[in-house]
This record gives structure tokens, C-alpha cells and sequence, in this order.
């Protein structure tokens, strides 16, 4: 028979407690929130008063439901009162010894069938339950901040947590209007399991100055869709959190990728702790503040007389990245040169160029006579001797290293002195390209984003080689053709792959330990992080075959055991299910 939870205790009042107590008692639970002292219920009774004022201005209670869920609320400093309470929450700052005390306490009070929650974001609650006489009845309950507002709990069972406690903390949590997600007692459980590490990942390259602050959050929001960049995350969450939580989570999985960067123990020293401190990754106007006062530019200053000159463009491929990619400096004024294998596949890829210019067309977003100019400036040929006059080329070929460096090298016949070559490869070292020319100072990286018509970042990476004005002229042209251009070195992965496979990876293996399912991990990173996409269902928009080779090239690279292909990637790979484009992948598309 299922509990019936009418009374609930929260212990710890502080923002993310009284946020709780505030979300149980707009559900018409009655509640009893314990501080360790008078002024520090007073604290609570004021963020809840707040809270519930801003509700109240923005149209989200009226007067009547605001003091009723108010009087709904019981503030004491003494555990005891507590003893009638059917579930409680503890909401103590997060340390285990702390917590352990709590729940040996609670455990001599509540009765026997009540059930005791944490809501600790990192630390075992396995670790927690053993300082009672119910381990079975102890569970993880993690609210994300601030719990009015965001959806996602995450209800974490231990290997000893019964059945019925998991079945009746979940339903209760759907009572609550939240969005629950059951998982196994793991360091960081899934939200901060998978987001923690790639923040990690990303004060690392800030360290190694491998890119500025600004373009690695670009990178991530333009990108991928994200809210927010990670260095901008981490400023918001506070460095002094994400420390904990990082320091918790590799005590625990003992996996390098979770042990903190030391830019951040060396921030906190100095006080720079983010937005609460005034000053994080970037400045801020003042302590929580979320305005940005300072604003070192990404890239060092370009000098226009550094900028070569760029009127006729070469794009050779005809897939659907070089069609893209050719569209975009043909809207722009560019004159086009199309090289494909054969004049029959050149003038198909045009014919699908024009097919999505009159898409445009049809739809506002380009007039009729800017669409037949932008046609008419594209001009489809065979041979790589047509390439001879134009100031950049663009490969968009098979991702292939050996296809790459034939091509580059017919370039180096072909293409004029000061021309600029320039290869959109995703994971391939650029440096490698170069090496098939006599010019590698004239090479870059340009990695446009699928579809290239349609997505606004463009990395632009550097070799040891390239010259200072090409990095510069790439700059520019990316500017000029309405694109965010991002820099970095040549290193597997760029950013936004560097950063973006091995989160995929890790949730792909937290799904083949049986930890979690891959419906709970979609929406615990869609809910909890407000991403745009799940990470199995992104893995199965992008391939998995494609996904399992950027991480093989990771990992080849890198040489970091947590960059290894998790096995049951490589097991589906293998088996033929791909994704969307076959039919399954990690989901059955079959049906649909």
C-alpha cells in the first residue's frame, strides 16, 4: 500500500531548503522547516515570503494561495518536532558528516515507516543511510535550483533503498508538479555526473589558453544550443560549489576527468568565486550580478592591412556541408566556384543549392531577384584548374585523411600565390592537410556547423604554420559572410567536439552500467540542464557510427582512459544501428 505523505519536514532552510518547503507547501503539504537557530529561521521565513511575493507580482499565486501555502509552513530549531513528519528532507550544507549526524538524529524521531531524503547533489547517500537503523527507507530526493522553478529531482535508490520507498517518493515528486528521474547512488548522479565533467573539461582548455573564455562559451551556445557557455555555467553556479562537487565526485569514481582543474583552487584562493563574489571567469557590476562589465576581446585586434583580399571563393564537394557552405558566400556576394569529381555532380549539387534558395525565397527570408543573383554567382566544374584565380578554397570532402591530402595537393598545383586553403574537417588534423602542400603557412581550418546556411559558428583553427594574416583574413571573411567566428589550435575535436563527445560518451556508459535509462538520462540533461537535446537522442541525430569515430579520434589524440569509446557504442556500431539513418539506434525509429 502506498505511504500517504500529508506532513513533510525540510532540515536546512538556506536557498535551496526553503525553496523546497515552498514547493511542498504550494502542493497543499503541510510543513515543518528546522534551522539551527532563530536568525536563521528568520532567513528562511523571508526567502519564502520573497519568493512567493515575486510569484505573486508575476501572476503565479493570487493573495489567497499565497497565504495559504505561507501558513501551510511550521518553523522551528528543534528536530524533535519533527516526530509526525511521513517524509523529511535534509537540505544541510554539503558535508557527509553533517548530513550523517542529521540522519542519526532523524532516525531516533520520525516513526518507523517515515521515510528520511537527501537532497545532496554529490555524496553517497549509501554513505548517509548507514548512520540510521532504516538504510532501506533513506533515498536520494536532488532539487535543482532554485526548486520553485526548475523541474528535474532526481530520486537516487541505494543498493539496500526498498521498492515501495522508490515507487512512493517518485509518485510523490509527480505530485509536487516535478519531473522525476530514478537512478543509481553514483558520484554526481546523472545531472552533475555528466555537466561536471564537461565543465571540468572546459576550465582545462581555458587553462591551457587553448581558447579564450568567450569563444569556448560561443562555441557551446551556437554550437550546440546550449543556455549558456560553460566558463558563464560555472560563474553562476559558483566556483566554490563546483569545486565540491568535483572533489566528491572523483573521491568517488577516482576518474582523472573529475579531479578539479587547478585554475579553479587557484580562483577560489583568490576569492573569485563568480557571480556571487562579483568576479569569476568574467566581472561582473557587483556580487550576484548577472551584468558583465568587462569585455576582453576573443581574439587579438585584427589590423585590416593584415586582411588579405577575398572576392571569388572555390568550394570543392557536393555534399550536403559544400553545398551549404557555397550557398552562404553566394547570398553574400562571394562569386562561387563549385568543384566536383564530374560536370554532371557539380551541376546537380547546384541544382539542390537553387532548390534551397527558392526554399528561402518561398518563405520571406530572401528575395526573388537576391535569389537569382545568388544562383547566377555560382559556377559548377570538373576540374581543379577553374580554382586557379579564386582568393580562398574551401574542402568539404568525405572525412577521409588520405581523400583530404589528394585534394590539397592538387591545390598546391593549381591555386594562385596568397590564396588561402582551407579545410572544414571536424576531428582530422589541419596540420596534416598543410603537410600535402608548399604552403603551409597558407592553411586553416574553417569548421562551419551543419546546416551551414542555417548555423551561425564557424571555428577557425590555427597550425604551428599559419600565418598570422590568414588567421585574420579567416576572421574577417567569417564576419563578412554573417557567420561567429571562434578560435583555437589544432588539436582533435576543436572545441565544441573536444567538448561535446566525451559528455556522450560518459552517458552512453553510465547507460550500459545499468545505472540509469536512457529515457531518465534524455530528460534529466533536457529538464535539469535546459538542454536542447537529451544525449542519446543527439547521438542518434548524429550517427553513432560518426559519434564513435570523433571519440576513437579523441582518444587516439589525448590518450585519456576516459576518453575511450564506451563498449556498447562500439557494439551497436558494429550490429548496424546507427541512429536515425538506419532505422535504430539507441531508440527504435522504425515505427515512427
Amino acid at each position: 500500500m502506498a505511504r500517504t505523505i500529508e506532513t513533510a519536514g525540510v532540515v536546512g532552510l538556506g536557498t535551496m531548503g526553503s525553496g523546497i518547503a515552498e514547493v511542498l507547501a504550494r502542493s497543499g503539504i503541510r510543513v515543518i522547516g528546522v534551522e539551527v537557530d532563530s536568525a536563521a529561521v528568520e532567513r528562511a521565513r523571508g526567502h519564502v515570503e520573497q519568493s512567493t511575493a515575486r510569484a505573486l507580482t508575476g501572476g503565479k499565486l493570487d493573495e489567497d494561495d499565497r497565504a495559504a501555502l505561507l501558513a501551510r509552513i511550521t518553523y522551528t530549531t528543534s528536530l524533535t518536532d519533527l516526530a509526525e513528519a511521513d517524509l523529511v528532507i535534509e537540505a544541510v550544507p554539503e558535508s557527509l558528516d553533517l548530513k550523517a549526524e542529521v540522519f542519526a538524529q532523524l532516525d531516533k524521531i520520525v516513526g518507523p515507516d517515515a521515510v528520511l531524503a537527501s537532497n545532496t547533489s554529490s555524496l553517497s547517500v549509501t554513505e548517509i543511510g548507514v548512520h540510521t537503523s532504516r538504510p532501506g527507507k533513506v533515498v536520494g530526493m536532488h532539487f535543482f535550483n532554485p526548486a520553485p522553478v526548475l523541474r528535474l529531482v532526481e530520486i537516487v535508490r541505494t543498493v539496500v533503498t526498498e521498492p515501495d520507498v522508490i515507487a512512493d517518493v517518485t509518485g510523490f515528486a509527480e505530485r509536487l508538479g516535478k519531473t522525476p528521474v530514478v537512478i543509481g547512488d553514483r558520484a554526481g548522479f546523472i545531472a552533475n555526473a555528466l555537466l561536471f565533467g564537461y565543465l571540468n573539461h572546459a576550465v582545462r582548455m581555458f587553462e591551457q589558453r587553448y581558447a579564450t573564455r568567450e569563444d569556448l562559451d560561443a562555441a557551446m551556445r551556437l554550437g550546440c544550443g546550449y543556455p549558456m557557455g560553460p566558463l558563464a555555467l560555472l560563474d553562476l553556479i559558483g566556483l566554490d560549489t563546483a569545486y565540491e562537487i568535483l572533489e566528491s565526485m572523483y573521491r568517488q569514481s577516482r576518474n582523472r576527468l573529475h579531479a578539479p582543474a587547478p585554475l579553479l583552487k587557484q580562483m577560489i584562493t583568490a576569492g573569485l568565486l563568480g557571480r556571487k563574489s562579483g568576479r569569476g571567469f568574467y566581472t561582473y557590476e557587483g556580487p550576484d550580478s548577472p551584468v558583465v562589465v568587462d569585455s576582453a576581446p576573443g581574439v587579438a585586434p585584427v589590423d585590416p592591412g593584415e586582411v588579405r583580399a577575398v572576392r571569388a571563393v572555390g568550394v570543392i564537394g557536393t555534399g550536403t556541408m559544400a553545398t551549404g557552405i557555397a550557398e552562404v558566400f553566394a547570398k553574400r556576394g562571394y562569386d562561387v566556384v563549385l568543384r566536383a569529381r564530374t560536370t554532371e555532380k557539380a551541376e546537380a549539387a547546384v541544382a539542390r543549392i537553387a532548390k534551397s534558395v527558392n526554399r528561402a525565397v518561398s518563405k520571406g527570408k530572401l528575395s526573388e531577384a537576391d535569389g537569382a543573383a545568388a544562383l547566377a554567382r555560382i559556377t559548377p566544374v570538373a576540374g581543379f584548374d577553374a580554382l586557379s584565380g579564386v582568393d580562398l578554397v574551401v574542402e568539404a570532402v568525405a572525412e577521409d585523411l588520405a581523400v583530404k591530402q589528394e585534394v590539397f595537393a592538387a591545390l598546391d598545383a593549381v591555386a594562385k600565390p596568397g590564396a588561402i586553403l582551407a579545410t572544414t574537417t571536424s576531428s582530422l588534423p589541419v596540420i596534416e592537410c598543410a603537410a600535402a602542400t608548399e604552403r603551409p603557412g597558407d592553411v586553416v581550418g574553417l569548421h562551419f556547423f551543419n546546416p551551414a546556411p542555417v548555423m551561425k559558428l564557424v571555428e577557425v583553427v590555427r597550425t604551428i604554420a599559419t600565418t598570422p594574416d590568414v588567421v585574420a583574413t579567416a576572421h574577417a571573411v567569417c564576419a563578412a559572410i554573417g557567420k561567429h567566428p571562434v578560435h583555437c589550435g589544432d588539436r582533435a575535436g576543436f572545441i565544441v567536439n573536444a567538448l561535446l563527445f566525451p559528455y556522450l560518451n560518459d552517458a552512453v556508459k553510465m547507460l550500459e552500467a545499468h545505472y540509469a535509462q536512457a529515457a531518465d538520462i534524455d530528460t534529466a540533461m533536457k529538464v535539469g540542464c535546459g538542454l536542447p537535446m537529451g544525449p542519446f537522442e543527439l547521438l542518434d541525430v548524429v550517427g553513432l557510427d560518426v559519434s564513435l569515430a570523433i571519440q576513437r579520434t579523441l582518444f587516439n589524440e589525448f590518450r585519456e582512459e576516459g576518453f575511450a569509446p564506451a563498449p556498447l557504442l562500439e557494439h551497436l556500431v558494429t550490429a548496424g544501428r546507427l541512429g536515425r539513418k538506419t532505422g535504430k539506434g539507441f531508440a527504435d525509429y522504425t515505427a515512427q
